[in-house]
């Protein structure tokens, strides 16, 4: 049988919890606010037909007075009661608002690594934080004012066919015109527009979020017009879409929607007109009078609880797509753990057969790669750009799982360990790591945050540290990034790897660890790796040939395809693509400019 869909509503009262019951209590509040809003338009007709019953001596019109004090309590009933309604939902609305982001960065924890390459920051920012927000608007006050303006617009039907169903239908002629004006807005293929808004409204937010990144390499190469040109499409696209639909789909029925609804005093007129002869040939003109004032007075009613209907309406649109996009963060792929996990025996490394195909590519990215690396071996991965190296390294710690075959560390499949304990084996060296707004030490020890100083402090000085701390205002505990303290990429990479060594885990993975760092950084980077490497198992990605020279064992890549294996010296007489890549790294390095010619 299939399972019936919730509705949007379900849905974020499912991430209430436990405040889900002051969301129903303040409806229930904003219901009764309203009906006692009401009662004061009911004291004004009751004071308009005494009025009437004793003209032209209204002296002796004893109860206006009582009427007038009644109106001012219910009004200030109603204030209060709708106060306490909002007090309610908003709780509620901060709570789920609350529930939402944390349930979404929980499942964000739980997802591949890999899955922040393809989906931006700013992008899921927007998705999650964003679209928060908007469910708050629903619930704190959208929701109210719907239920509120339900319970007003029903009682007031009711009403209007108390004293004559020919003026009560008159005056609800204007209600149904708007009601024909707003599905017109808001059903249909319209909604979809909608859709097509928000989708713009996130592009252009990762369109935004790229081009502030990318402003120093913009400002460097002289092309801000160019660089500008994919946020400004971005910018016109979400304008488009905004016109669209105000100008395109709401102009027309929002005016017809207004003119009604404003003007429902007007459809009163005709009716008046037609049926006051037979109300003074029947003798009943006071009536008839009373029972006009009755039904202009309520006209205006109407008018408000539309007014309302229409922007709480619009709201639910507006959470509803909200919720569209906090599904895509919610429904990110995660990865499986086993109820069972195995425990790794030792520290190797195994490729059974591995396959690997990134969403939406055709051809596979890693294509039935095997390969051994044993305990305290250093395993170096080369090859052309784009052969598979970083994404058989990544396959390792699971940012991605592999889609065929077997990636085992310890004899134990990757798939069947615990995450946790996978990833205490395992120290990953980026080559662009990233460093917090942090101090030194926190950024160090987010490795081990039990970590004392003394640790930390030697930790830096194996990663060959000692000179930035030197020359830093505080030390270890200075912060980077603020104030004008800024590290250069070497001197980040150093840091990193002080990260890697505090871990102490008994595999590294070293991804182009070398490749943003100067020669002299360099030189200090490798003597670092002495360090994080000794007596442990290792991965090494590398461009640089020089620096896999002396690797138990070299393994290359090509299309994703594992081609050549062995050290060195063997596969420098094998004559085959590493026999190349050797041969022209060391013509590179032999370059030199004189003259103006290269050399």
């Amino acid at each position: 049988m299939k399972e019936k869909k919730k509705s949007d509503i379900a849905v974020l009262l499912g991430y209430a919890g436990n405040y889900k019951g002051l969301t129903f209590l303040g409806l229930t509040l904003s219901g009764l606010s309203m009906i006692l809003g009401m009662l004061p338009y009911i004291c004004i007709w009751l004071v308009a037909r005494d009025l009437i019953a004793v003209a032209p001596d209204w002296t002796k019109a004893v109860g206006v007075g009582r009427y007038g004090w009644m109106a001012f309590g219910f009004a200030l009933a109603g204030i209060i009661v709708y106060f306490a309604a909002l007090m309610c939902t908003h709780l509620s609305a901060f709570r789920t608002a609350s529930n939402i982001r944390k349930r979404g960065m929980a499942h964000l924890m739980k997802a591949p690594l890999g899955f922040f390459d393809s989906n931006a920051s700013g992008l899921l920012r927007n998705r999650l934080d964003g679209a928060a927000s908007e469910t708050e608007t629903l619930l704190a006050h959208n929701l109210a004012d719907i239920v509120g303006s339900a319970t007003m617009f029903v009682a007031t039907i009711v009403l209007m066919f108390v004293f004559d169903w020919r003026m009560g239908a008159a005056c609800l002629l204007a209600a149904v015109i708007s009601v024909v004006a707003m599905f017109t807005m808001m059903g249909g293929k319209n909604a979809k527009l909608m859709q097509e808004y928000q989708a713009a409204q996130d592009h252009m937010s990762k369109a935004g979020t790229e081009y502030v990144r990318g402003i120093p390499v913009v400002k460097v190469f002289q092309q801000t017009v160019y660089s500008f040109k994919a946020f400004k499409e971005a910018i016109e696209n979400y304008s488009g879409k905004a016109e669209k639909y105000t100008v395109g789909v709401c102009q027309f029925p929002q005016s017809v929607n207004l003119t009604a609804t404003e003007g429902a005093f007007i459809f009163l007129v005709p009716v008046a007109v037609l049926i006051a002869p037979r109300a003074l040939s029947a003798g009943n003109f006071a009536g008839f009078v009373t029972d006009f004032a009755f039904y202009a007075v309520f006209s205006a009613i109407i008018s408000t609880a539309l007014a309302k209907i229409l922007f709480a309406a619009s709201g639910m649109m507006l959470a509803s797509t909200a919720l569209g996009r906090i599904s895509q963060v919610m429904n990110a792929p995660t990865l499986s753990v086993t109820d069972h996990p195995k425990e790794p025996k030792d520290n190797s490394i195994e490729f059974k057969d591995v396959s690997f195909t990134y969403e939406g590519a055709d051809i596979p990215a890693i294509d039935h790669v095997s390969f051994r690396v044993e305990p305290g071996q250093t395993v170096a991965l080369v090859g052309p750009s784009g052969g598979g190296k970083t994404t058989a390294a990544s396959l390792i710690p699971r940012f991605w799982d592999a889609t065929d075959g077997t990636v085992c560390v310890g004899g134990v499949d990757v798939r069947e360990a615990d995450p946790h304990v996978l990833m205490d084996k395992i120290a990953f060296v980026f080559q662009n790591n990233r460093l917090f707004k942090a101090s030194i030490l926190e950024n160090v020890r987010a490795a081990r945050p039990g970590a004392t100083r003394e640790e930390a402090q030697k930790a830096l000085s194996a990663a060959q540290c000692d000179d930035i701390l030197a020359k830093l205002p505080n030390g270890m505990d200075t912060v980077i990034g603020t104030e004008g303290t800024y590290l250069s990429g070497g001197e980040q990479q150093r840091v990193a790897l002080a990260r890697a060594i505090l871990k102490d885990a008994p595999i590294v993975v070293l991804d182009e660890a070398t490749a943003f760092a100067d020669p002299e950084n360099e030189a200090l980077i490798q003597k670092a790796f002495a360090t994080l490497t000794k007596g442990r198992t290792v991965i090494m990605i590398a461009h640089r040939l020089s620096t896999v020279v002396g690797a138990d064992k070299i393994i290359v890549l090509d299309n994703g395809h594992a081609i050549e294996e062995g050290t060195h010296e063997e596969l420098k007489q094998k004559n085959g693509m590493y026999s190349r890549m050797w041969a022209d790294y060391n013509k590179a390095v032999k370059w030199r400019i004189s003259a103006g010619e290269v050399i």
